[in-house]
């Protein structure tokens, strides 16, 4: 759900003398201590699996500043969308079951499905709903989740698809969303007779033994070592408030665990589907985990230092290669905690880094440095390269909103250039994220969403007809612009909106809005 700005580079500095030894454990807690200082990181946990066997398990620093208490391995966090293998893995359960197969429409399991275009509608296949080639936009219609708080069920949800338009020709590109792996679990749910999350606890966690995991915060058993989200707002580090992933929901981004019990799912991974002590039990089958691990959705794709070929999609999984061997990975996001698994299968390794603040620079900085020590490749140091590259997206980001301050200064400074704030203000409607009122409040106009309390700020005249709006929680760092658009008399008739900064989160997908006015 948060976008993670993922950025190849080449080979530049040097952190470790030059070797093919993988890192020690001294290295990689050196590593994550300098990575956690740098980006400003409380509390981080890190596994690596090899040939089987969990060669580094630990955490670091604590799980809330609030707190002080230490990070262990058992300390639990929200993996986000690293959820999404999970999902995948339930539908996989259940072609294994030959109860479905990837190529079953998703209307013979959910009848009230629909997309934009009806002959999508019609063609939609359970495959389709894992490999973000939907045709959607990007994060399309996260804002009925995300930022937390909204009413939205998986029942509106599903209603609501019908009302988010094509911005590509269906199976055609890439753009990543999460609302249609929301509808994938409840195809598990249809099918199976249980809901998502105790499909997902009953016949992946509990298997597997992953005894403290569940498919949401609100499930877990003990919730004695889980940590707290954090963001940097106004470069102070907060305690960001708890997301509460709704029932039905889970399926995208709901799951909780720790590095422990991730590395017996990792674990499980990298021995084709097969657990047990003796590894004589099977979870999914290996043409199952084929399917999940084949390109499904091509990604746009760069050469860099690892010398991959390809980028692409499977069912819950990205798919790369970097020096020749396959690579399987996913990240994820949630405020105030970001994720990542990688496994090398043909190598038998895995890496999973937990974080309990939004950088992903730092868990992509342990990632590579450890996955580089493995493949023998000369170090980089990544703390370094991605510090630097995040100061200069942070600056650029300052001084554009600076730029735009200086304008609406500018605005109130001028008499006459001020609109009557009084034409703006009414009841507006989406068709999907439904009512927002406009009113007057201490000399300047209010914006309220009625489905999603978070959306509420003062409103600033920018320029022309519109105004910027600066939302009340500074944790979402996603302020925006209201672009009215006016009828025949020139009173406002609706408007759009579009995020002010190019570093705003793709879930807070503004750009996919139309509001028309219903009152004056």
């Amino acid at each position: 759900m948060k976008k993670l700005l993922l950025i190849l580079v080449v080979l530049i500095f040097q952190t470790f003398p030059g070797s093919s030894q993988p890192l020690s454990t001294p290295e990689i807690d050196q590593l994550v201590e300098r990575t956690m200082k740098t980006f400003h990181v409380p509390g981080m946990a890190v596994a690596v699996i090899k040939d089987g066997k969990v060669v580094h398990s630990k955490g670091y620093g604590v799980s809330s500043i609030n707190t002080g208490k230490k990070v262990d391995e058992n300390t639990l966090f929200g993996i986000a969308s690293n959820s999404k293998a999970f999902a995948a893995a339930t539908l996989a359960i259940l072609v294994d079951e030959k109860k479905i197969t990837w190529n079953d429409k998703v209307i013979q399991y959910i009848p009230e499905f629909r997309m934009y275009n009806s002959y999508v509608t019609e063609d939609f296949t359970i495959k389709d709903l894992l490999t973000h080639r939907s045709g959607l936009g990007l994060g399309a219609g996260d804002l009925m989740i995300w930022p937390d708080s909204t009413d939205f069920t998986i029942k509106d949800i599903i209603y609501n698809l019908r009302f988010l338009k094509q911005t590509s020709p269906f199976r055609t590109k890439y753009d990543y969303d999460n609302l249609l792996y929301m509808v994938a679990g409840e195809v598990v749910t249809r099918v199976s007779g249980m809901s998502w999350e105790q499909f997902v606890e009953e016949k992946i966690m509990k298997p597997l033994e992953m005894s403290r995991s569940a498919a949401s915060f609100n499930r877990l058993k003990d919730k004695s070592n889980v940590i707290d989200g954090h963001s940097l707002v106004d470069k102070k580090l907060r305690v960001t408030p708890r997301e509460s992933i709704k029932p039905g929901q889970c399926s995208a981004a709901g799951i909780y665990s720790s590095i422990s019990d991730m590395s017996k799912w990792m674990t499980c991974q990298l021995n084709n589907g097969k657990y047990g002590a003796n590894l004589d039990k099977q979870l999914f089958s290996v043409s199952t985990q084929n399917e999940m691990w084949s390109p499904q959705t091509i990604v746009p794709f760069k050469k860099d230092k690892y010398n991959g070929h390809f980028s692409a999609y499977g069912l819950g999984w990205r798919l790369t290669d970097v020096k020749g061997t396959q690579q399987v990975s996913h990240t994820g996001g949630l405020e105030g905690m970001v994720t990542q698994v990688t496994l090398l299968p043909e190598m038998k390794l895995g890496i999973v880094v937990l974080t309990n603040q939004e950088s992903g620079a730092a868990f992509t900085a342990v990632t590579n440095a450890i996955k580089d020590s493995y493949l023998g490749i000369a170090p980089e140091d990544w703390v370094l390269r991605f510090d630097t590259l995040n100061a200069k997206s942070e600056k650029e980001d300052e001084e554009l909103s600076a730029k735009i301050q200086a304008e609406i200064d500018k605005a109130l400074l001028e008499a006459g250039k001020q609109p009557d704030a009084n034409l703006f203000v009414g009841e507006y409607a989406d068709n999907w994220l439904g009512k927002v009122t406009i009113s007057e409040r201490n000399g300047k106009l209010w914006f309220q969403s009625s489905r999603s309390p978070q959306l509420r700020g003062a409103m600033s005249f920018y320029k022309g007809n519109t105004f910027a709006v600066k939302w009340v929680n500074r944790i979402m760092k996603a302020d925006a612009f209201v672009l009215f658009n006016l009828d025949q008399e020139g009173k406002p008739a609706g408007f759009r909106m579009k995020a002010i900064s190019p570093l705003t989160d793709f879930s807070y997908d503004f750009q996919d809005l139309d509001f028309h006015r219903l009152t004056n």
